[in-house]
């Protein structure tokens, strides 16, 4: 069962939402919120496993609020000592098609995954459920503008990170492969013949290594490096 946080400042759509999800029966919904940092606080109470985010709506308050949601190191759970929040909640971002620099903005601050905001019924709840198990999700029009805008960033050349492509073993990099050309864990493992628990490992291996808190960001981090390319 993963339970969902709905984020959403239109009161019509949150109850659609709920409504919608309430259909599903692995799905929970255990609250909805208008505001952003009333978001962080049911974040830190709740535990939800997503928190389903629209967006965009005030990049100056939607960004430090998935930032907060997704690394809450500084944040204690109602009820719980400080630094419990050990497996922070993972944010989807619902957003529009021209979106693409607000997007790659959440995706650096942590959020989890991007939905377009025309996605079927069917697209949506599957989507929660893949952010919920850990897994990228971004929609074949959003990649290809995230990649875009991956590549016109003033980021630092690869040489000038303090990570390069040898921090990585064989695996590793078979790894980060799939995972930056959308496969879950379960394709990569089939793929590679190996067990979906040691591709959870390998990814987690990969993040820590890029210091990186979300799956997405090591797609950008495999475009950036010239890993994988986007498709003509």
């Amino acid at each position: 069962m993963a339970s969902v946080l709905i984020v959403n400042d239109q009161s019509l759509q949150r109850l659609g939402l709920r409504m919608l999800l309430a259909a599903e029966t692995d799905l929970t919904v255990v609250g909805d919120t208008a505001s952003g940092a009333e978001a962080v606080r049911m974040s830190a109470a709740l535990r939800p496993d997503v928190v389903l985010m629209s967006g965009p709506r005030s990049e100056s308050d939607d960004i430090p609020t998935i930032r907060r949601i997704a690394r809450p190191t500084h944040l204690t759970a109602v009820g719980r000592p400080s630094g419990a929040a050990e497996h922070p909640s993972r944010v989807l971002v619902v957003t529009s098609s021209g979106d693409q620099g607000y997007a790659y903005a959440a995706l650096r601050a942590g959020a989890g995954g991007f939905l377009l905001d025309d996605a079927t019924t069917d697209e949506l709840t599957a989507a929660i459920r893949a952010v919920a198990a850990g897994d990228a999700v971004i929609t074949p029009e959003l990649t290809r503008a995230l990649i875009d805008t991956v590549r016109h960033e003033r980021t630092p050349l690869p040489r000038e990170r303090p990570v390069g492509l040898d921090a990585f073993t064989e695996r590793e990099r078979d790894v980060l492969v799939a995972v930056a050309s959308g496969s879950s864990n379960a394709e990569i493992a089939a793929r590679l013949s190996i067990a979906p628990t040691t591709v959870k490992s390998h990814v987690s291996h990969i993040l820590a290594k890029i210091g990186a808190h979300a799956r997405v960001q090591a797609v950008a981090f495999a475009y950036e490096y010239g890993l994988v390319h986007p498709a003509a």
